[in-house]
Formats: C-alpha cells, sequence, structure tokens
C-alpha cells in the first residue's frame, strides 16, 4: 500500500468543526450514550495549543464533523521481516517450532532484506491507513543478517519520519547462544536509536533462564535500555522466566516501567487465584506484558492484569508475514477484538477498549469528565468517521486523517 494521505497542514495552524467527546449520558446511572460537540483545535510546534468554542466560519482546517481521537500506536510489531507487498504466501505445516522458524529465516533473509526498506516502509503504510502513528518495533539481530536489519529499518523510518516515529527493539530471533547472537547484542545495545534489549524464549532456544536473563538484564542495566523479551514458553519454564524477570526488576529500580515481557502465553494457562498472584508481583516489579491478543486456547487474562494495575500493552506483532499471516495492522480492530473476547459490549465498556489501541489515553475518564485533548497534549490525532469512540470500536470505523508530531495528514 501507498502512503494513502496528503498532507494538509503542519507547523502552526487551526482546526474548526472538530467532533470530541464531552460527557456520557445516563439513564438512572447507567451509561446509554456518549456526548459529543464541535470545537476549534489549535496546534502549535508538534502541541495542542488550544481547545476553544468552535468557529465554523474561521478560515481553519475543516474537520467536517468527524470524531477526533488520540492516535494509535501498536505496542509490538515487526516491521523489518514482513511478506506484505510481496505475493501471497500461508504458513507452511512444515514448520512447526520456534527452532524450525530459526532455520527458515536463516535461508529466507538474506532474500529478503534485498528489498525489505521498501517493504517495511508499505507496511508503515498499512498502519498509518487505520490510524497508527507510533511502533514498539522488534528488529533481528542474528548471526546470518548482522545489523542490516536495524540498517534497513532506520531508512524506511527515516523516510517516514514526517508521519510516523517509532522505538526500536534489539531482538536476538536466534538466539543469543544458540547462533552465538550475544557479541551483536552488545554491539545494538551500544547504538542510541536502540531503546530496548530483547529476547527470546531462554531454556528451549538457549537452555537456560538464569544466563540468558542476567545477560539481558545486564546489557539493560549498562546501556540504560529497557527490557522486552519475547516467551512463547508455557508451563513450569514460562512461570519460572517470568518471575526471575520480575526479580530483577524489583533489585533494579530503573528497570521498573521498563520492563515487559511480550506475549507471556503461560499466563494463560494460569487458575484464576494463580493469575491474581503473578499480576500483583507483576505490578509490584512495574513489569507490563505486552500481548498480541492471542485467541482460542490462548486467551489471555487482559482484564485481570489491567484490574491488578498490570501495564498491558497491545500490538499486532506479525503483519502478513511467515510466522502469521492474520495480522491486519489495525488497532482498532485489536480493540474490537479485545471488546469481543472479554464483553466490553456496553456503551460505557466499550469506550473504555479504546483504550487498548491508543494505549490508555481516553478522551473521557471513568465517570465522564473530559480528560482528553488539553492544551500541552501532544498533537498525534486521526480523524475517525464514527460519532463516538464506542461506536468507532464496535464497528472498526475508517479512519479520514492522521496526525503526527502536529503534521496533518488527510485521506487522499
Amino acid at each position: 500500500m501507498q502512503f494513502p494521505y496528503q498532507l494538509t497542514a503542519k507547523g502552526k495552524y487551526s482546526l474548526k468543526n472538530v467532533r470530541l467527546e464531552t460527557g456520557f449520558e445516563y439513564d438512572n446511572e447507567e451509561v446509554v450514550g456518549t456526548k459529543t460537540g464541535l470545537f476549534s483545535i489549535d496546534v502549535e510546534d508538534g502541541k495542542i495549543k488550544a481547545v476553544k468554542t468552535n468557529d465554523p466560519d474561521s478560515k481553519a482546517v475543516d474537520a467536517k464533523g468527524y470524531l477526533m481521537l488520540p492516535a494509535f500506536r501498536d505496542m509490538h510489531v515487526h516491521l523489518d521481516k514482513t511478506l506484505y507487498g510481496l505475493p501471497w504466501q500461508a504458513l507452511s505445516p512444515k514448520r512447526r517450532s520456534v527452532k524450525d522458524m530459526i532455520a527458515y529465516e536463516q535461508e529466507l533473509i538474506p532474500k529478503l532484506l534485498k528489498t525489505s526498506v521498501e517493504r517495511a516502509e508499505q507496511l508503515i503504510s498499512l498502519l498509518q491507513h487505520y490510524g497508527t502513528h507510533f511502533a514498539r518495533t522488534h528488529f533481528n539481530v542474528d548471526t546470518t543478517s548482522g545489523l542490516k536489519s536495524l540498517e534497513h529499518l532506520e531508512r524506511a523510518l527515516e523516510n517516514k519520519k514526517d508521519s510516523f516515529s517509532a522505538e526500536l527493539v534489539a531482538f536476538p530471533q536466534h538466539g543469543l547462544y544458540y547462533t552465538d547472537s550475544a557479541p551483536l547484542m552488545k554491539e545494538a545495545a551500544q547504538l542510541k536509536s536502540v531503546g530496548f534489549i530483547g529476547g527470546l524464549d531462554p531454556l528451549s532456544i538457549d537452555g537456560s533462564i538464569e544466563k540468558v536473563l542476567d545477560f539481558t538484564v545486564q546489557l539493560a542495566l549498562d546501556h540504560k535500555k529497557g527490557i522486552d523479551i519475547h516467551l512463547h514458553e508455557t508451563g513450569d519454564s514460562g512461570m519460572k522466566t517470568i518471575n526471575y524477570l520480575i526479580d530483577k526488576a524489583i533489585e533494579n529500580p530503573q528497570l521498573q516501567g521498563k520492563t515487559f515481557v511480550s506475549h507471556a502465553f503461560a499466563l494463560a494457562l494460569l487458575s484464576t487465584k494463580e493469575a491474581e498472584q503473578i499480576a500483583e508481583r507483576l505490578a509490584e516489579g512495574k513489569v507490563g506484558i505486552a500481548s498480541s491478543v492471542p485467541f482460542g486456547k490462548t486467551i489471555m487474562p487482559i482484564s485481570l492484569l489491567k484490574k491488578h494495575g498490570v501495564n498491558v500493552l497491545i500490538g499486532n506483532d506479525n503483519v502478513q508475514d511467515y510466522w502469521s499471516t492474520f495480522g491486519s495492522g489495525n488497532m482498532l480492530q485489536k480493540a474490537n477484538l479485545i471488546a469481543e473476547l472479554y464483553g466490553y459490549a456496553t456503551e460505557f465498556a466499550l469506550s473504555r477498549a479504546l483504550q487498548f489501541a491508543t494505549q490508555s489515553i481516553l478522551p473521557l475518564d471513568e465517570k465522564g469528565k473530559q480528560q482528553w485533548p488539553k492544551a500541552g497534549d501532544e498533537a498525534a490525532v486521526v480523524f475517525i468517521d464514527a460519532s463516538c469512540s464506542a461506536e468507532a470500536v464496535s464497528r472498526i470505523s475508517p479512519t479520514e486523517a492522521l496526525m503526527n508530531d502536529g503534521n496533518l495528514f488527510w485521506r487522499s
């Protein structure tokens, strides 16, 4: 997909006829609807400067009554190794394990690198088509490609810098020691552009929970990075890994709020009591969970984690690649899926489900008081063809415009 928007305004400008949520409608203390109104918005230096009474006769950019919401954020995606932009390819039944996939990547990555800049840009355009302006993206660090995946990803991001931004996770997809990627991870950790140290199934891939996590934690501490590890392992090894990482975060306060376990499928197999116990520990260590919202046999206890104060981030993970063919790139669709899986069916609950697309920013607080947007907020918004956020989530409403760092792009 080519970039679906045209630049409409940047720098200092105003918008009119902007629809904002202003409160809830109640019937006997039950939320039955969402109130909205039209406003004018001033934008300057990448920030929302003012939210004012609407002036429909002004020469401001006309938002046409579309609903303004916080722009979406994809907090777990792999922009560096998508098949998007290439001919359709379904998953092979021959590759069943992570180690099978590692062997396949060792063959495939040299071919993919030839066009990875262009395909990364196409995938970013797909995310933007659905209103995403920011991503946490993992990039391969492996002995097959060295740091080439990072180099190509950075070129794609540079080409998209006005309309998209990202934080980068150095990801040893082929294991730290299984393919001797530890030296490359040390090299990647020294780079300013890298914000997080990644990891992969320490026991099943590298044979040791302690050795792998000790290396990962020390690398993060030495270079003042965050941690975001992939953990597909379930059962005893999965839970030991999660608990070990929590212990390390408690021991090292500088890691708290910057440490995440992606996927963490082990949590899906726990009893309610066990899930509550580990949720309390995750909250204590300020260790977050990044989920792609798996379903079927691996429905994650997202509502329970949120109830206990765990930071839960949501992302698309693999968007139409050789790991999964189901990623849509649409964060509203992720919020919709969560709403369906966990029963967020009422006006109020659907309005809360929007947080899984925006990563916790909501226009209205729990009591219906307007809390976004306000002066000083980041000028990162979307304009949606919907009457309110509940409708946007339920109907996966289309995005009409995207703003990143104050740069406004309207659908062409």
